[in-house]
């Protein structure tokens, strides 16, 4: 199958089913919303989403900042070249007149914004809050600024909405992950989020990052440490604005649209896939029993457009003549935790299973090695496995790199790798047990054409047809491997095989010719 015939065959989804009222996108009629994150994986997810789903927007503020020598103008041209968008512009060809470019960042104090695109996004209907650093490893102080500062600048500019119906924030399930059980509700905070701000203003890099153990406590990195912090920033800001909070577990790639298997970063669980798909990561320090609460993108996304719909039509009265009332202060902020493991757990084991099986159909040009993976529980087995099939490989595959003068790459790729395994293992060695009832009485709230269109309801999920779509897209969007490799691939892949066996063979008659001669010398041969 070539890759153009398998994102054609992937977009050929059944007819949505038009029958009954149609609300949602009825709701994001002549409205104009704001996206933060816009680039990132949800966030460019949602833009597609919104201009295909709800054609009759109004206007589309996409708030982007020059970026690794990119301008905000180069990013948004970049981001509507992906072949994500292949689905909108064949079926809203004219999407483009209604995104508006606001230049900005998010991690400044005022976000960055002129005086024009801030009076102009005073006309913000909806606001979907979706752009946080989401790197378990980032400095603390990067990820106060972008996680809590900016929450708290978009607030405050939110307020300034005069027609604001829906304000909806994107945290994480694992905000609260040193809680064992996350319902659906607040839990403390580790600190006030203003006093944080303040530390941030009065120390310096040196001492900040002295102190960043005592801060963090029993949080296990800077990124949900803020993003609890920031959900308490949104609490607060309840009486006087329509706001919820949307809190997706590990986020993957897509599972049916626009396209099944979309991806365009590594983080989480596609960081073990794709390190498997290439032959490099062959350990693990994982619980293979424990349930691995994995989301699909588009899951999340149709989540986020309904709950800033369900938040228009509960926290404020008369929505469609354009007057806000709220509701009595006593009203909590909804939460909705988009997770899988209520209705469709599955462990590490399984989803690694389904991986292995599935991606052994699909080898590719840029595979290094044989897969295999081992997800070791214990942490003394997990360090033997990365001595042998890690290290010593690394160190003789280099060497015979600087012998041929070529460049050594294989150690440093795994020193990448192992700093993503310790930074993942806090997850991959504990389970939590989420609720996610409000999510449930959503799917309830919708008509049946709505939950065509916008389907987020896991029960009908199946992991391993999603894992056939999730290891090709993989392949093709990470690796820009496209499919019309595969008989190369699979060619290759058959004479990594053979070197693999042959390499274990001599290795074994090595040692146990070894043995065999340190008998003899002792005399017991």
């Amino acid at each position: 199958m070539s890759q153009a015939t398998y994102i054609q065959d992937m977009m050929a989804d059944p007819a949505p089913d038009n029958s009954g009222l149609q609300e949602v996108a009825s709701f994001y009629a002549n409205r104009n919303v704001l996206v933060t994150g816009g680039v990132g994986f949800l966030g460019s997810l949602l833009i597609e989403k919104i201009l295909r789903s709800c054609p009759d927007v109004k206007t589309l503020f996409v708030l982007l900042r020059a970026k690794k020598g990119k301008s905000p103008e180069e990013r948004l041209r970049l981001l509507f070249e992906d072949t994500m968008f292949d689905r909108l512009r064949k079926e809203q060809p004219g999407y483009s007149r209604k995104v508006v470019l606001i230049v900005g960042d998010i991690a400044q104090v005022g976000l960055g914004l002129s005086k024009e695109h801030r009076e102009l996004l005073r006309t913000t209907h909806i606001v979907i809050h979706a752009a946080a650093t989401v790197r378990f490893d980032e400095s603390l102080r990067v990820a106060v600024n972008i996680n809590v500062r900016g929450t708290n600048e978009l607030l405050s500019l939110a307020q300034e909405m005069e027609n604001l119906k829906a304000f909806v924030h994107v945290s994480t399930a694992y905000s609260n992950c040193v809680q064992e059980v996350v319902e659906e509700k607040f839990y403390p905070t580790p600190i006030d989020g203003d006093k944080l701000l303040k530390l941030l203003d009065i120390l310096d890099d040196a001492s900040l990052e002295h102190l960043v153990p005592v801060l963090l406590g029993k949080w296990p990195n800077t990124y949900a440490y803020t993003k609890v912090i920031a959900e308490h920033s949104v609490r607060r800001s309840c009486h006087t604005l329509p706001v919820c909070m949307v809190r997706p577990s590990i986020v993957i790639a897509t599972a049916k649209e626009p396209v099944p298997g979309w991806i365009n970063n590594v983080y989480g669980a596609t960081g073990i896939v794709l390190a498997v798909a290439v032959g490099l990561l062959h350990t693990l320090h994982c619980d293979p029993e424990l349930v691995a609460d994995m989301i699909p993108a588009d899951y999340v996304v149709n989540t986020i457009i309904v709950a800033a719909w369900d938040i228009a039509k509960t926290r404020c009265i008369n929505v469609d003549n354009e007057v806000n009332v709220m509701v009595p202060e006593t009203e909590e902020v909804p939460i909705y935790n988009s997770v899988s493991s209520c209705q469709k757990p599955i462990t590490w084991g399984q989803f690694m299973k389904h991986t292995s099986k599935l991606g052994l159909e699909i080898p590719s040009l840029v595979t290094v090695w044989i897969r295999f993976l081992r997800l070791n529980k214990y942490s003394w087995l997990h360090n033997i496995y990365v001595v042998f099939c890690h290290l010593l490989p690394a160190i003789i595959v280099d060497s015979l790199a600087r012998l041929t003068g070529r460049k050594p790459v294989l150690w440093d790729a795994y020193k990448r790798i192992h700093k993503f395994s310790t930074v993942i293992r806090y997850f991959t060695l504990r389970q939590w047990r989420f609720s996610n009832n409000s999510v449930l009485r959503l799917w309830d709230k919708l008509s049946s054409a709505d939950q065509s269109v916008f389907d987020f309801n896991v029960a009908g999920l199946n992991w391993e047809d999603y894992t056939y779509s999730h290891v090709r897209g993989i392949r093709v969007y990470l690796v820009k491997d496209p499919l019309d490799t595969l008989p190369a691939a699979a060619a290759k892949y058959t004479r990594i095989k053979i070197a693999h066996y042959t390499l274990l063979t001599a290795i074994c008659g090595i040692l146990l010719w070894l043995i065999w001669s340190l008998l003899r010398v002792i005399g017991l041969w």
